[in-house]
């Protein structure tokens, strides 16, 4: 595997000391259009490879992954999903699947932490996605064979970027954040 995955993990430790590390967090965008040309194999998976190293519940890992780039199946899964019109024209998809038996409780959210990596790795291998809203969608499942005691939890779209999104507004901290309690904001 190419070492430009590790490359940018460590810049994003050594950022970490310098206070720039939270630079490939601020400027990942959700990418919707994409250039006609193929993603490889190899990158898809240094991108896997960063998302698999994801903290789970008890350390469990209840992941895996399905690497999609058939034109065909990108269409079907596009029908079956609301927002799904990114994967008509990505050159790839990257699914994340969760394994019930091994985390009843939490493999959502542990898949969906799996997920957000995955994204912020794509991100720093300059690819662009967005995720597609698919978990409980059996339809999905189905195309995609997801077996009984597994979940689809997440899809991208992925793809070179075509555009680059810009930033959208934020609320301000003085809404989002209470001290001690709810209700009781920061001061402005």
């Amino acid at each position: 595997m190419d070492s430009s995955i590790y490359q940018c993990v460590y810049l994003f430790l050594f950022c970490m000391r310098s206070g720039d590390c939270v630079k490939p967090l601020l400027e990942r965008r959700s990418v919707r259009r994409f250039e006609d040309r193929p993603v490889p194999l190899e990158t898809l998976l240094e991108a896997v490879d960063v998302a698999r190293h994801a903290p789970s519940a008890y350390n469990r890992q209840p992941w895996e992954f399905i690497l999609i780039t058939r034109r065909e199946t990108l269409r079907r899964l596009a029908e079956t999903a609301a927002g799904g019109a990114p994967l008509r024209y990505a050159p790839a998809g990257v699914a994340v699947v969760g394994d019930t038996r091994v985390s009843p409780h939490t493999y959502v959210i542990d898949c969906s932490i799996a997920a957000t990596y995955l994204w912020l790795a794509l991100h720093c291998l300059g690819l662009g996605a967005v995720w597609i809203e698919v978990y409980g969608n059996e339809r999905a499942e189905e195309l995609l064979r997801v077996p009984p005691g597994k979940r689809l939890v997440a899809l991208f779209a992925v793809g070179w970027p075509a555009v680059r999104p810009r930033p959208t507004p934020r609320r301000s901290l003085e809404e989002l954040v209470h001290l001690e309690e709810y209700g009781k904001h920061l001061e402005p």
